[in-house]
């Protein structure tokens, strides 16, 4: 699965934008929430999530409290082990945004990076039950 996930500051208007104006079918999510996802064909979504919540998961000291230097696009890629990508890429020279860190509102193992052009991106898998 492929997602692009938009950082929305006014998550209900953005729900509404795409599931009644541009009619995509909702995979999760609802207004009041703060993630939402919509199918867009061959296993690709778009997810909304609020800014916010974004800014505080990746704790990035280099991020702006104001909205216009938050982000605005996250780029998701789900791996099968967050750990070991981590420490493949970063051996590469990336500078990653925080360590691989559990987040269990999300039932997620997490990593944050940006790209050569400052493009925000998350490394992804499902928590393990342990």
């Amino acid at each position: 699965m492929e997602v692009i996930r938009l950082l929305v500051d006014n998550f209900d208007d953005s729900f509404r934008f795409y599931s009644e104006k541009i009619g995509l079918k909702v995979i999760w999510g609802k207004p009041g929430d703060v993630y939402a996802s919509f199918d867009t064909g061959n296993g690709r979504e778009i997810g909304l999530f609020k800014t916010e919540l974004m800014e505080a998961a990746i704790s990035d000291s280099r991020s702006k409290s104001s909205n216009e230097h938050r982000d605005k696009i996250a780029i998701i890629l789900n791996v099968d082990d967050v750990d070991e990508n981590y420490r493949r890429i970063k051996e590469t020279g990336v500078d990653f945004l925080n360590q691989p860190t559990n987040i269990a509102a999300w039932g997620m193992r997490v990593v944050h990076f940006r790209d050569n052009e400052g493009n925000l991106i998350e490394l992804c898998s499902p928590l393990k039950n342990e």
